[in-house]
């Protein structure tokens, strides 16, 4: 037992260093001891405030797939895009179709109206893009071979008989503009042949051509939408790949309107560099989803949360989960030399869902566990087939008679849809509505838009006037904010729900921000709304 700064110690490591001096009658030694912290102990041995990884005497080389594709993530860009179809400012991104993708950047623009992308992005502020089918506005009239995709010339060859793997974020709107999609890799052995297809905007997949080969695919399902999915394909191709191309499968599209997705964070390199990050095992909402890294016999393996040690979990496999967090996993081979994985954020998705529903008088609405047969917003939670929370709201009209108003309120920009009819602007539409029961009406809709105010100028000066930026509504009818603010140059500032114009804890310059808000209103329709807000002192 020891004894250290009025603190008891049974066990403790120590650094000492033992100096003597001599005298005339005595030789005297001074001891300088410096405690050292153990870093699989989820112990705070040096005292300093900091436990494990989180301490820098537990520094280890990171180890991190580097992509063969240049600009992984988008992030270089020679000018700040507009609008659609510029992914020309992306440095080394090529239109490999004659139909555009979208590069999406929050230097700007953040992409269509009726097509606004998950928030946060994965890596970085911007992100591509891409159609699978497109229906023409002005005649509605399907277009099933309208596919965009966006190519590049890679930083090395894939050589032929080797294993890759190709990981990339993939993003969905929602269940009926982003439904599931085989996403499809492609390659070619000579970068002269991006683009593809001359200017044929029905060509399809480039396989449809030649020079081309489908290196593989996988099927992706984003369930209610508004979210990021990371996935992954494994290629081995049989002949060295100079150029690629990342889009839609080949086939056809039926769908009565445009289908649209989001590319983000895509990193290509061999297999081998994937074996020391973690993976995820089940879906994350399952009871049995736990997390691995590769199974290497010569190294001893230690798990984290948050960098904070996971006393015992000491296999490939870790035997459970410990909440939500950053997971990580340190391995140390017989040298000593160890290496730490990058951070797995595990977090448990929830799904939110709104619908508008309209029965006769003599009707009941079966909502979950509920009989609804009286008008207004119901809200349930329910399982999805992995086991996930999926928040419904259902907003209930029963009609009072042949001639009826159904009252509703959008985003504008949104389009509501009833009995196959689709308005789009404020004031009073008449719609012939046929129930299921055959209780046939005329209804008066009544549309109205959110009143919402957002500030384009904000003075946190500690006057006790415009002291934060946040997104109001004059009904009161907003039921929750998640806002984003970032830099002109893409270095995200805050999220929250209401900004104090300050930057881990400093004021920020005056000047001109980006915000990202996700609104979610109390009868479950949500929006994404970005624009700028200035900053004056």
């Amino acid at each position: 037992m020891m004894l250290i700064g009025g603190y008891t110690y049974n066990s403790i490591l120590l650094s000492c260093l033992v100096l003597f001096f001599v005298t005339k009658h005595t030789t005297q030694a001074s001891v300088s001891c410096q405690m050292i912290e153990i870093c699989n102990n989820a112990l705070d041995d040096d005292m300093d405030g900091l436990i494990d990884l989180n301490d820098t005497d537990c520094t280890c080389v990171v180890i991190e797939p580097v992509s063969l594709i240049p600009n992984p993530s988008f992030e270089e860009i020679t000018c700040c895009p507009s609008g659609r179809s510029q992914l020309r400012c992306a440095e080394s991104w090529v239109q490999a179709s004659e139909p555009t993708t979208d590069l999406i950047n929050a230097c700007d623009w953040l992409g269509w109206e009726e097509f606004p992308p998950p928030m946060p992005f994965p890596d970085g502020v911007s992100i591509l893009g891409f159609r699978d089918g497109r229906v023409r506005q002005l005649d509605e009239i399907p277009e099933r071979n309208w596919k965009e995709y966006a190519g590049a010339c890679l930083l090395e060859p894939l050589r032929a008989n080797t294993t890759y793997r190709f990981e990339f974020h993939l993003g969905f709107v929602d269940q009926t503009r982003s439904p599931p999609i085989d996403i499809t890799f492609f390659g070619t052995t000579d970068c002269v042949n991006l683009p593809f297809g001359g200017r044929d905007e029905a060509f399809g997949c480039p396989t449809n051509g030649s020079n081309w080969i489908e290196l593989g695919a996988t099927n992706i399902n984003g369930g209610n939408g508004n979210q990021w999915v990371k996935s992954f394909i494994e290629v081995t191709p049989t002949e060295d790949i100079n150029a690629i191309v990342i889009g839609p499968s080949c086939q056809a599209v039926d769908a009565p309107m445009s289908i649209y997705y989001f590319f983000d964070n895509l990193v290509l390199s061999d297999s081998k560099s994937f074996d020391a990050q973690i993976k995820g095992v089940d879906h994350p909402c399952n009871a049995n989803f736990s997390l691995s890294v590769g199974d290497d016999s010569n190294f001893d393996y230690q798990w984290y949360k948050d960098g904070i040690s996971l006393v015992g979990e000491t296999t490939p496999l870790l035997t459970q989960l410990y909440g939500e967090g950053d997971y990580q996993v340190r391995t140390t081979a017989n040298t000593g030399q160890c290496r730490v994985s990058l951070k797995y954020e595990h977090l448990i998705p929830t799904f939110t869902d709104s619908l508008i529903e309209v029965i006769c008088p003599d009707e009941v609405y079966i909502f979950g566990t509920q009989d609804l047969s009286e008008s207004g917003i119901y809200k349930q939670t329910v399982k999805t087939d992995n086991d996930c929370d999926n928040e419904i709201t259902i907003n209930l009209t029963v009609l009072d008679g042949p001639v009826d108003t159904i009252q509703a309120t959008i985003f504008k920009g949104q389009t509501y849809r009833n009995e196959g009819n689709s308005f789009t602007m404020e004031g009073e539409h008449l719609i012939a509505l046929s129930s299921s029961r055959g209780c046939d009406s005329l209804v008066v809709l009544v549309l109205e838009y959110y009143q919402l105010f957002i500030p384009n100028i904000f003075s946190p000066n500690d006057d006790d006037t415009n002291e934060d930026f946040t997104i109001y509504s004059a009904d009161g009818l907003i039921d929750s904010i998640e806002i984003s603010i970032y830099s002109r140059w893409g270095d995200l500032v805050y999220q929250g729900t209401s900004w104090d114009g300050t930057k881990d804890g400093s004021r920020v310059d005056p000047g001109l921000y980006i915000y990202h808000a996700m609104v979610r209103m109390q009868d479950g329709n949500q929006q994404l709304l970005s624009g700028q807000v200035t900053v004056v002192l």
